[in-house]
């Protein structure tokens, strides 16, 4: 998957398409919060992600408060949002359901 860094519209283009997801305050990343049920179910949806994650190469900046999963996505080595993000946003987006 493409590593490179997408261009302000590119990621604009990809977020319409991603329900929750907005673009964080460093300009340099997406940003979403799932909420939960409780803490297992919230629990069960961080281990499916990170499954997902590791298979991707590609790892989230996330915090887990009992039912709230905070996530932050970029690529680090391309400075910004890219493919790799949209993706991994995409799947944690169906995980979540």
């Amino acid at each position: 998957m493409n590593r490179e860094k997408l261009s302000k519209e590119a990621i604009a283009a990809a977020l319409a398409e991603l329900d929750g997801w907005s673009v964080a305050a460093d300009g340099a990343s997406i940003k979403r919060s799932f909420v939960f049920k409780n803490f297992s179910e919230a629990f069960a949806f961080m281990t499916r992600a990170a499954l997902a994650a590791e298979k991707m190469d590609h790892h989230p900046d996330w915090s887990n408060v009992y039912k709230t999963v905070d996530v932050t996505l970029n690529t680090h080595d391309a400075g910004g949002v890219t493919a790799l993000d949209i993706e991994l946003a995409k799947r944690m987006n169906r995980y979540f359901g």
